[in-house]
């Protein structure tokens, strides 16, 4: 962090005081450097010199922060990241005139002086008595180093360097005193050379070599006359006299130091008039330091890897450790990110989102079995420009992505569906939806006031009736396919069935959560995906069927190698079983339904076997295809980053769009990032399992074009889809506000095979058990005949 000197805050009265003081004892700690016959300040009374001794005797200068390299897994360059943008160099590849304007500027006797400056305090008392206040310091070069080295030690903490940079009598002490142990241990050149090294220059530029490379893209040793002058002027105050901000500051302040080095000698009066009248010349170079810098479009992996180190206890246990740690660089960090994969993503990307579209993507792709994450990127670069961002759209918001996720619509019918067969229900359980429509013309089923069972009680909505977006999805439907289909009533029925708290379980188990960490809520929405989650947990969470039910947590590095070779922990991935297999095998089975011949045939992939569920929320706000093979789980969310687009009559990537789906867009996305990213890979297989389904009535799909193929009408962006014009339509609970439209008149068929805690009436399953229990519901074949 960049300091200037203090330039007020106390009364003249005050200032002049502890100047004078601080002046009193650096005059009696010279008098000791001067004069040691004398004895070691033995000048100085006896109270003081105890209080001076006392003082820590050694100096700790921390190592000066390094750069680290983030490499991915075959050992690339994605980007180098540094806390301060520094390079070491000797003295000697420094430019003769830039050692020369320091010393003029800063300290003109530095050779001639010890530790302090005796005349330089009696010069600057005299000054600053005549001014009123304090118009001129008196810290020698090296105990400006002193205080620098207090700066490089209090590291980003904003109330550190507050300390390190104070104006107190006793802070000044404690300059002298490690400055008179620098004086003696290193010598005039060494801290010249330290102090060059080490000093702010403005513009993220620490050190003399970055601040020639940021100002004119040359090295410190290539310096001229008129651009040593500058950049030895910024050292006082670097935002003031910033020649890109301020030039004509820099300018004058420039001239400041021509005279000064031709005061001294240095140059003579006409080689410093000829520097004054010189342009400034600058060839500014941006910094090429963190992840806007990396490759391939992978800034967010890197910058998620930061939040990594910043976040796991491994590497620390307190925050400020941590961060103390990643700054002082050094570091050689081997990620998992695929350069194959990362590559396809963005290429993917590309094909497919603009970047100044409406509306962003982001897309992440992990490993099933081993959480290693293969590749992440977003159609928003990564950086400070128009149409770029630095939030990561696919992370949760510790991570450093948005503040809660986004709503994952129909993507989450899935994990409610692995819940009902862990416990025991069969796919073959049928649901019916009445013939009855809403006031919007579309299917529904009456939940209003419905109590789901929760793991604390109960939950309900007094408005809630939900509805499916096709009105032919109407009659019976077993699990199978509702999810080819995503129909959002036979799944608000299963919930009800099952209980919310075997769905919140089954979701924890996923590692689901929220963007911003929570738990998800057990509210009746929750099977229609009404909860904001992050890409990555998506992906991470259908790794788990790809895995053949074991969860992994994610993880994105393999190892890192510390500037003295040796290694450090790193965070693991922890494993567990979620589901059993056979539940994973029959959600595999059913999901790859999904892209052969359901909502998701967009996305599917032509030489190998693949699996996913589309989701599209109210409003058309987000819109996801989350999908895998057995060796890869991918998500795609496509959206305002914002979470304000509705995304009707809309081009995205150059493609209009009349209304945007979740096969439509997220789909081919996936698809082709997929593609690339297992591209020469051996196409693996999933454990294809028979999945029961429920009998169906002749006439079930009377009037229903053939050309769907039983296929959920219009799932997808229709253009290739004749006679499916709609697609799924996931709502949040309070969306209909309580259509009775229809309710009333249709409440008995409406409740056919709908509700186990139904007994009697037309249509019923015929069980009896209380809310989530699902007695007698295992061996049902069809709709219930009451």
């Amino acid at each position: 962090m960049a300091f200037k000197r203090s330039g007020g805050g106390a009364s003249v009265t005050q200032a002049a005081a502890k100047f004078l003081g601080v002046s009193v004892l650096a005059g009696v700690v010279t008098a000791g450097i001067a004069l040691p016959a004398v004895g070691s300040m033995g000048l100085a009374a006896k109270g003081s010199m105890e209080s001076f001794e006392e003082l820590p005797g050694e100096l700790k200068s921390p190592p000066l922060s390094q750069a680290s390299k983030i490499l991915d897994s075959e050992g690339g360059l994605i980007a180098t990241v540094y806390y301060r943008d520094r390079t070491v160099v000797p003295l000697k590849e420094m430019s003769p005139y830039i050692r020369q304007a320091i010393v003029a500027i800063e300290d003109a006797r530095f050779y001639k002086h010890g530790a302090i400056d005796l005349k330089g305090i009696l010069r600057a008392l005299n000054k600053n008595a005549q001014e009123g206040g304090v118009a001129e310091g008196a810290s020698t070069l090296t105990q400006q180093y002193v205080k620098n080295v207090f700066v490089e030690q209090a590291g980003n903490d904003a109330d550190a360097v507050a300390r390190a940079t104070q104006q107190t009598a006793g802070r000044k002490i404690q300059e002298i005193k490690y400055a008179i142990q620098i004086e003696e241990e290193l010598g005039k050149d060494k801290i010249l050379e330290n102090y060059l090294n080490i000093t702010f220059f403005g513009q993220q530029a620490y050190g003399v070599e970055a601040a020639s490379r940021r100002y004119f893209s040359k090295s410190a040793k290539d310096l001229t006359l008129p651009e040593a002058a500058m950049l030895a002027g910024l050292v006082q105050s670097p935002s003031r006299f910033d020649p890109i901000n301020a030039p004509e500051e820099a300018v004058k302040r420039r001239a400041l130091v021509l005279q000064r080095m031709a005061d001294v000698g240095d140059i003579t009066q006409a080689e410093a008039d000829k520097a004054k009248k010189a342009e400034l010349n600058l060839k500014v170079s941006k910094p090429k330091n963190g992840c806007i810098t990396a490759v391939d479009g992978a800034g967010f992996f890197c910058d998620y890897v930061r939040n990594v180190f910043y976040n796991d206890k491994t590497f620390g246990k307190t925050p400020e450790e941590r961060r103390k740690r990643w700054n002082e660089g050094g570091l050689t960090v081997r990620t998992t990110l695929s350069p194959k994969a990362q590559k396809s993503v963005q290429a993917s990307i590309a094909k497919h989102v603009y970047k100044d579209d409406k509306v962003a993507t982001a897309v992440t792709i992990v490993e099933p079995g081993t959480g290693k994450i293969l590749g992440m990127g977003q159609s928003r670069p990564y950086g400070f420009g128009e149409n770029e961002l630095q939030i990561n759209l696919s992370a949760d918001k510790d991570m450093g992505g948005s503040n809660y996720g986004f709503q994952v619509g129909s993507t989450f019918k899935p994990i409610t569906a692995a819940a009902a067969l862990e416990r025991g229900v069969s796919t073959a359980k049928a649901y019916t939806t009445s013939s009855t429509l809403n006031s919007n013309g579309k299917p529904f089923v009456k939940m209003a006031g419905e109590p789901f069972s929760t793991c604390k009680g109960t939950a309900s909505d007094p408005t809630w009736n939900p509805e499916n977006e096709n009105d032919k999805e109407i009659g019976a439907f077993g699990m199978p396919e509702a999810l080819r289909k995503s129909v959002n009533t036979y799944f608000v029925q299963l919930s009800k069935d099952i209980g919310l708290c075997s769905i919140g379980t089954m979701a924890e188990k996923m590692g689901i959560r929220k963007g911003d960490g929570s738990k998800i809520d057990q509210l009746p929405s929750m099977t229609l995906g009404s909860h904001p989650i992050s890409p990555l947990t998506m992906a991470s969470a259908y790794a788990t069927f790809a895995s053949r039910g074991t969860y992994c947590t994610p993880v994105a590095i393999e190892e890192i190698t510390a500037a003295d070779g040796k290694k450090l922990d790193v965070p693991k991935s922890s494993c567990s079983r979620a589901m059993s297999e056979k539940t994973a095998d029959s959600i595999n089975t059913m999901l790859n339904g999904v892209v052969e011949d359901g909502t998701g045939t967009k996305a599917g992939l032509a030489d190998r076997q693949s699996a996913g569920k589309t989701g599209t929320t109210d409003g058309r706000k987000a819109a996801w295809f989350v999908g895998y093979t057995p060796n890869m789980s991918g998500a795609v969310w496509v959206g305002g980053p914002t979470g304000d687009v509705e995304m009707t009559d809309i081009s995205i990537g150059g493609v209009y769009h009349q209304k945007v789906f979740g096969g439509g867009v997220p789909g081919p996305i996936w698809r082709d990032a997929m593609s690339g990213a297992l591209a020469g890979t051996p196409a693996q297989s999933f454990n294809i399992v028979p999945i029961a389904e429920p009998a169906k009535p002749a006439d079930k799909d009377k009037g229903r074009d053939d050309k769907g193929k039983g296929e959920r009408g219009g799932n997808d962006d229709t253009s290739d889809r004749p006679g499916f014009p709609w697609p799924e339509i996931s709502l949040p609970p309070d969306f209909l506000g309580g259509n009775d439209n229809g309710g009333g008149n249709g409440a008995n068929g409406a409740a056919q095979g709908t509700d186990s805690t139904t007994t009697g009436g037309a249509g019923t399953t015929g069980t009896t058990g209380d809310v989530g229990d699902i007695s007698g519901i295992g061996g049902f074949t069809g709709p219930g005949n009451g």
